[in-house]
């Protein structure tokens, strides 16, 4: 993108205004009459291109992509908490299973023994 600055702080588009003061044109001396000079010559008002309306639609699109990154965030929470549950049903599965084994080879050693 060719846009200079950043959404938070757009660059200004418009002249560059070394000075805000106004300045009152030139008149001629014996009539009191504004001179006529060109319009390159008098200094225009900086105009405020980065105003509240302009700004509108970068504020829509930054909350907009904020909204979006709560959202992914929360659906990954959500994602590594499911997994971490069934993770953890599976451990206790495979827990219980062992235990199962280990208490079967107890009794045929057990058996083994007595006979």
């Amino acid at each position: 993108m060719n846009a200079h600055g950043t959404i938070g702080r757009p660059a200004a588009h418009g002249p560059d205004d070394t000075g805000t003061t106004l300045v009152h044109p030139p008149t001629t001396e014996h009539t009191g009459a504004p001179r006529a000079e060109p319009a390159a010559a008098t200094p225009r008002r900086k105009q405020n291109r980065n105003s509240t309306l302009h700004l509108i639609q970068e504020a829509l699109a930054r909350s907009h992509m904020e909204e979006r990154v709560r959202t992914a965030e929360a659906e990954r929470r959500a994602h590594r908490l499911a997994i971490a549950d069934r993770l953890e049903r599976r451990s206790r599965r495979l827990q219980s299973r062992a235990e199962r084994a280990s208490l079967r080879a107890r009794r045929a050693l057990a058996r083994a023994i007595t006979l």
